[in-house]
């Protein structure tokens, strides 16, 4: 749907139940429950914003507030599908459900890559969890959710540049025995547990314990290995003591353990492939030796060793599945932790502290290239995992002098988290091969081409004509090709990466009463955060360091096809250095750094329903290093001019582990609001710009992940940093553009912009029917010259089509809205349900290097639920749909791995937009509906 359809859809009946208005919070929460909402009567939803229990329509600052009903309406289980409820937010999952993705006001940390840490942090009862997709996961029952908009971090936890989502599980009550229970069935065999029992254990101590059991198909089916893939298979359990011997002490203790047994993720092919020069490259190349002007050499490679070919060039939202024979998507993973909450109350303050330990392991197999030509995978053998081990302390003191006039605030936050990393990726057991054809196929050698044959060339003939026309070189180039045709099952035997990070917080939080209705806010944070790295590899390819000694001096060959030639070869054969110069090699690096953040907010009460606001804050995210050796150096450097191919000759591999660090992000952000509230209309307003400095970036360019800052450059880059044209065919590429786009160190500035408006509104016109609605409308965008780093270092050459663009995941327009109607049913003490939400969603572009054949078109989602209820709703039965129109769309696209056709022999050769590279994507959840039975005593 294009914008101009959308907006006229934004005109209907709009549909999400994202109750709230504007409004900025703390992470945590203390003990004590707060009565959230009356959906009836249309009163003030109560936060712990500022870290006390307010109306979320006198606090002077941005978040969007759910309520346990809300949530229930909805379906939401886990934090994907809070993006039904908060218009600025948008929580997506790709590769791995380990490194989900959630972003506010368009800024998000993109990738599967466990070194970056989340801009969009996560709290669960006041824990912080050390990456968004660990969210990614059942929650039981919750009190409320607080989606934060803007930097975090001077009310207490760990910091976070752009947002964090704060979740609130319902806690012990000492008002009687209480449980409660339903049951879920829905198509895809889909079948849901839940339950929840509290027990008052005297009058001092309480108890509660949620439990969570859930099973269902996979949305994906794999006819090869006939198995469901993203399937659903997991539970969930956590226990809770509240213990209150005075009114001034109280103490909550959680413990809860997660364990998923599921297969993710699986993708399929983008069947809209189109390079504007040549046209639809998802179609072979007919006949192969002229038949590239209209078509693409690589997907006549996959073809001819097994990938049905309808399923790259007509995909279309078809959830059947390539997958290599024997290759697994398999995993488990496994989620514990305790933390404890003590409150005290001195009578003049308040002292609160959070201690906690958190130890989550994912290990997830995969059939990496996403088709079912065995080219990469990770064995589902648990050799491929990522762990986290975190232990937490937050401590906060509170309270108010100079007679209620200043409400101060003090703490301090410390983190210790050690991440474990295990990589076993290979080479599949037709790499081999499909490297071979890859450069055969590619141009002037394409007469030769011979998939059945060694080499992927005709015998004898081939390899004849190969020695032939590359020269001297010859029998270096026709050995190469038997090397590389012997690649498969070959890469890491076990990388492990380790990493060690420690960091400390002292924050403070004040409100200063200038007067009855003028507030002033004064926010200050200091962190220091420290992070010891090291890794040690393991790797069997010896082909790739055969294919080095022999060819190294091919690569300055006075014959062009020779030099090409060998580059193709050395670079498939290393892909990702995977190379057995690395195996036992052991590598080391450390980093420091510290940030002064804060906020000022200044709010004006002009008539007690109106609220008006403005801010200035400031906000870090800490730097880190890219847990991906192929970022330790290209197959090829040149060194004085001279191309060089062994670690050794570039100073060795501990002398490149700066290439794996990334600095720290950070941002200005200014605000302006209002908010007004009469009890049964609300309606809130903000304003914002939001400056990121060292923005970090994860990019997969089809072989390897980049993780690169970006930054602004105030002088004029004169195109050096992009291609001469955004729209350019082949003709206009800038081969020169990762050298020529430097930028004077002090001319370098911010490198992504955020500004935009944020409306939220709610309506009680009558008891029992509350209609909400939610309009988000950003410009999230990077600056026009941009530069890789804040030295002024020119963008890496993937990342051309940035300067300019909006960045990926970040939709103009996003629009929310919900109607819930809960009538009596007469005197019967019955009572019905009737809900339905929606969100509405502009254009974005799914992938971080903008590539056009990742854009996604708006569209719209619709959920709804109708149900009858028994008195004082003890039990109730629901109908729901989720998706009712079964939406289709993409969550993310990609660049399918080492997938990427050519022109000539020369692979490497680049055609913009997208040259001839094979996109994948993932999908979003299709339209699932069934029907819940609930009881409560």
């Amino acid at each position: 749907m294009k914008r101009k359809s959308l907006l006229a859809a934004c005109a209907l009946p709009a549909l999400v139940i994202a109750s709230g208005a504007s409004a900025q919070a703390t992470q945590t929460a203390p003990v004590e429950q707060t009565d959230t909402t009356d959906q009836t009567s249309g009163d003030d939803i109560v936060i712990t914003a500022q870290g006390r229990a307010q109306a979320l329509a006198d606090v002077p600052v941005a978040v969007s507030a759910v309520t346990a009903e809300s949530l229930q309406n909805s379906g939401a289980n886990d934090i994907r599908q809070l993006n039904q409820l908060a218009p600025s937010l948008l929580v997506s999952s790709t590769g791995s459900e380990a490194n989900g993705s959630a972003r506010i006001r368009g800024i998000g940390t993109v990738g599967d890559n466990p070194g970056l840490e989340s801009s969009v942090a996560v709290f669960i009862d006041g824990v912080y969890r050390s990456r968004s997709g660990i969210g990614l996961n059942e929650l039981g029952e919750i009190d409320r959710v607080e989606v934060l908009r803007g930097p975090q971090g001077t009310l207490g936890g760990r910091n976070s540049s752009a947002g964090l989502i704060s979740i609130i599980s319902k806690a012990p009550s000492f008002n009687g025995i209480s449980a409660g229970a339903e049951a879920t069935y829905g198509n895809y065999d889909y079948w849901r547990f839940a339950g929840n029992l509290n027990l008052p254990l005297g009058k001092t101590l309480a108890a509660r314990i949620d439990g969570v059991y859930v099973k269902r198909d996979g949305f994906y089916y794999d006819p090869t290995n006939k198995t469901d893939v993203n399937d659903r298979d997991r539970y969930f359990v956590r226990g809770q003591l509240a213990f209150e011997p005075s009114s001034d002490l109280s103490v909550r203790l959680i413990a809860d353990f997660t364990r998923r047994n599921e297969k993710c993720c699986a993708a399929i092919y983008v069947d809209r492939s189109v390079n504007e020069a040549v046209g639809n490259l998802n179609n072979p190349a007919t006949p192969l030796t002229t038949g590239l002007a209209t078509g693409n050499n690589i997907v006549n490679v996959l073809r001819d060793l097994g990938q049905p070919v309808s399923r790259i060039t007509n995909a279309g939202y078809d959830r059947t599945i390539s997958v290599s024979p024997g290759r697994s998507f398999a995993g488990i993973t496994k989620d514990y932790g305790f933390s404890g909450q003590v409150d005290y109350d001195f009578g003049g303050a308040k002292l609160t502290s959070i201690t906690a330990y958190r130890d989550y392991k994912s290990d997830q197999g995969s059939d990496t290239d996403y088709d079912a030509v065995d080219i990469l995978y990770r064995a589902a053998d648990g050799n491929s995992s990522r762990q986290f081990k975190t232990f937490t302390q937050e401590l906060r003191l509170q309270g108010s002098a100079f007679g209620d006039k200043l409400d101060w605030l003090i703490g301090g936050f410390y983190a210790d988290e050690k991440l474990t990393v295990h990589d076993n990726l290979k080479f599949g057991s037709q790499y081999g091969r499909f490297a071979t054809c890859r450069i055969i196929s590619g141009g002037g050698l394409a007469g030769l081409y011979s998939p059945t044959s060694p080499g992927c060339v005709v015998p004898g003939v081939g390899q004849a004509t190969l020695a032939a026309v590359t020269g001297a070189s010859g029998p270096d180039i026709v050995a190469g090709f038997s090397r590389l045709d012997s690649l498969n099952n070959l890469g890491s035997t076990i990388d492990t990466y380790r990493q060690d990070s420690k960091n400390y917080a002292f924050f403070t939080h004040n409100i200063v009463h200038l007067a009855d209705t003028l507030d002033l806010t004064l926010g200050a944070r200091y962190t220091h955060e420290r992070k010891k790295f090291n890794a040690t590899f393991g790797n069997n390819n010896t082909v790739c360091t055969a294919l080095e000694s022999s060819l190294t001096d091919d690569l300055v060959s006075t014959n062009a096809t020779a030099r090409a030639l060998a580059g193709a070869l050395i670079g498939l054969g290393c892909q990702g250095n995977s190379t057995a110069e690395l195996d036992g090699v052991s590598i080391n690096d450390s980093r420091s750094e510290h940030k002064f953040t804060g906020t000022a907010i200044l709010s004006w009460k002009p008539i007690d329903d109106l609220l008006l606001y403005g801010s200035y804050s400031r906000g870090y995210k800490a730097g880190g290093f890219n847990l991906d050796r192929s970022a330790l150096k290209q197959p090829i450097q040149v060194v004085n001019g001279v191309p060089t191919t062994t670690f050794a000759a570039v100073g060795g591999a501990q002398a490149l582990t700066r290439n794996l660090q990334f600095d720290p992000e950070t941002v200005n952000a200014y605000e302006i609001g209002a908010k007004y509230g009469t009890g049964p209309f609300s309606l809130s307003v903000a304003a914002f710009i939001q400056d990121f400095s060292n923005f970090q970036l994860n990019t997969f360019n089809g072989t390897v992940f980049l993780v690169q800052n970006i930054n602004g450059c105030s002088s004029s880059l004169a195109g050096g940093d992009r291609d001469q044209s955004k729209f350019a065919g082949a003709a206009n590429y800038n081969a020169a553009a990762s050298t020529t786009g430097a930028c004077p160190s002090g001319d370098v500035g911010y490198g992504v912009r955020a500004k935009g408006v944020e409306l939220e509104a709610s309506l009680v016109p009558i008891r029992d029917f509350r209609v909400t609605a939610g309009l988000t409308v950003t410009d999230t965008s990077y600056r026009d010259q941009l530069v890789g780093n804040s030295a002024g270092a020119p963008l890496d050459q993937a990342l051309r089509r940035l300067p300019g663009q909006t960045l990926s995941n970040s939709a103009d327009i996003v629009a929310t809205s919900s109607v819930a109607w809960t009538p009596k049913l007469g005197s019967s003490g019955l009572s019905a349900l009737f809900y339905v939400d929606g969100r509405m969603t502009s254009d974005y572009n799914t992938g971080s290097d903008l590539f056009p054949q990742k854009e996604q078109d708006g569209y719209v989602l619709v959920n709804a639920r109708v149900g009858l209820r028994g008195r004082d709703e003890h039990w109730g039965i629901e109908l729901w749909v989720q998706n009712a129109t079964n939406q289709n769309y993409a969550q993310v696209a990609f660049n399918s791995p080492f997938q990427e056709g050519a022109a000539t022999a020369a692979f490497q050769d680049p055609q913009y937009p997208g040259g001839r590279q094979l996109f994948s994507q993932f999908l979003a959840e299709p339209r699932t509906y069934g029907v819940t039975l609930r009881g409560k005593f």
